[in-house]
């Protein structure tokens, strides 16, 4: 290739990403945290590689065998930490990778959560969306191998898509760095605030449960004011989601009046 086409390359739609600086393993006095979610083989570490320059910087989580990766980029002027969750087709904590997956959105509040699909398996990969959606209210929708999808003749309308979770919605091909300007334009919109998603919540027809998520969620409103996702976790207590129960009881979600809550946990054993 020529110096002329190389430098068409650099500057042509798919590959400008605008003042990306990867930071690879550089991640101090970072401004915010990035959140990289998603199901198994929809390209997570291709998109951590390309926003931070690495080939996967790993280790483990705290007292977890599950690898965790980290990285940073700056993008306008702002520096941000990336850390890529581990896969996961659920949040539902029935395994060591949803757990941290699920803790880490939960507990750690990222700033923003890019959630990243496989373009070809949307259908498949909406049920984790779903589930991350009920969690955050700052998330974005990676709609990824979108080129891939195009070869085996799916169309999707992004901003259908986009209208009905109520976040925004970004297709690229991660390999050649296709929508990843847009990615980030988009993740600095909501980190800074300057973006505010309304994301899609699961409503239930039932009013015995309605009533009692609500009683929940007015116990952990007392208990907890500054506590996001507090419907969601009134929904995991309601299902006798252990871990979130044990964190509770152990203050990890903060000090709980344990006669206030108690009539909605199941006894020790």
């Amino acid at each position: 290739m020529t110096n002329k086409e190389n430098l068409n390359c650099a500057n042509c739609p798919v590959h400008n990403t605008g003042n990306l600086k990867k930071l690879g393993i550089n991640m101090d006095n970072f401004d915010f945290v990035v959140a990289l979610a998603g199901n198994p083989n929809t390209g997570k570490s291709t998109v951590f590689n390309y926003l931070t320059g690495l080939r996967q910087h790993t280790g483990n989580w705290p007292g977890k065998t599950v690898t965790r990766a980290e990285g940073g980029f700056e993008y306008a002027g702002k520096k941000y930490k990336v850390v890529d969750l581990p896969g996961t087709y659920s949040l539902l904590s029935t395994s060591a990778d949803e757990e941290v997956a699920r803790d880490f959105i939960l507990f750690g509040q990222p700033d923003v959560t890019v959630i990243i699909v496989d373009s070809t398996r949307l259908e498949r990969n909406l049920n984790l969306v779903i589930q991350i959606l009920e969690i955050t209210d700052r998330a974005l929708l990676c709609l990824n191998l979108i080129d891939e999808a195009k070869r085996n003749g799916i169309e999707i309308n992004d901003r259908i898509l986009s209208k009905q979770l109520g976040i925004p919605v970004i297709p690229t091909n991660a390999r050649i760095g296709q929508g990843i300007n847009e990615l980030l334009k988009m993740i600095s919109e909501i980190a800074t605030g300057n973006y505010i998603c309304k994301p899609f919540k699961m409503k239930s027809n039932s009013q015995e449960l309605n009533k009692s998520i609500d009683e929940i969620v007015e116990l952990l409103i007392e208990e907890f004011p500054n506590l996001p996702n507090k419907r969601w976790v009134a929904l995991r207590l309601l299902e006798g989601d252990q871990s979130i129960i044990n964190s509770i009881r152990s203050g990890e979600l903060g000090n709980l009046n344990d006669f206030k809550i108690s009539s909605y946990l199941p006894p020790d054993n």
